[in-house]
This record gives structure tokens, sequence and C-alpha cells, in this order.
């Protein structure tokens, strides 16, 4: 196994800060919505709160492929990204059609796309695994 690359260490720094913040801005949130719920612009901005530190996930996953100077590690990484993408994309397609003919009850109870995208991540890495060899080091 390759030792971990200085991308690849600061992509975990990263997204550890970035998932602790998430953390902590939805169990924040999701508390005073049930102790002290806001009301008008205050209440849309600590809803979306929890969203943005998930959507600088994708700032840092895509900073982790510029960065990153080993161009089979970017491949790789490359290859991960369009196949979660892919496979979130078709989840969420589904599970809206279905919606769409009342086949299945309203909402997704919080697994929305980040939730579907961040498991193709994990199924991307297997997918280069069986196919390239490797995973790559992260």
């Amino acid at each position: 196994m390759r030792k971990m690359s200085p991308p690849a260490r600061r992509y975990l720094l990263r997204l550890a800060v970035l998932m602790s913040l998430y953390l902590i801005f939805l169990f924040g949130a999701a508390w005073l919505f049930r102790h002290n719920p806001p009301h008008g612009p205050l209440a849309y901005g600590l809803a979306i709160l929890p969203a943005l530190p998930v959507i600088a996930v994708f700032w840092a996953v895509m900073r982790y492929i510029v960065e990153e100077t080993d161009e089979f590690m970017r491949l790789l990484l490359v290859r991960q990204c369009l196949f979660a993408s892919g496979f979130s994309l078709t989840i969420m397609t589904v599970w809206e059609f279905l919606q769409n003919f009342d086949l299945v009850a309203p909402g997704n109870d919080g697994f929305g796309v980040f939730f579907f995208w961040a498991i193709g991540l994990g199924l991307g890495a297997l997918f280069n695994k069986v196919t390239m060899g490797t995973a790559g080091s992260c």
C-alpha cells in the first residue's frame, strides 16, 4: 500500500472538519426546531445551515481531484465521482417516479441525494478495485 499523498491528507482533514460541522449544525438546528421553533427568515437560515457543510464536501472532493498530482489517482477519483453521481441520480430518479405514482410515501426520511452520493463513492471505490486493481490511497 502506498503512502497517503499530501493532497489526500488535506482532503481527509477537510472532510473531517466539514462532517463535524454538519453534525453540529444538524443536531443544533434539530434541537432548536424541536424546543424553540424559529420563524420567518431565521427558520429558513437554520434549516439550510446543515446543508452548507454538505455542499462544501462536494467542493472538497473536487479540490482533491485538482490538487492530486498523480494522474492515475486522479483517474480513480474521477471514476469514483462519476459512479457516485450516476448511482445517486438513478436512485433519486426512481424514487421520485415511485412518489409521482403514489407507490411510496412523499419524502425520503432524510435519505437525500447526498446520502446516496456518499454510498456511490464507496461503491465507486469498489468498482475501481475490481476493474483497475486498486481503489487508491484514500
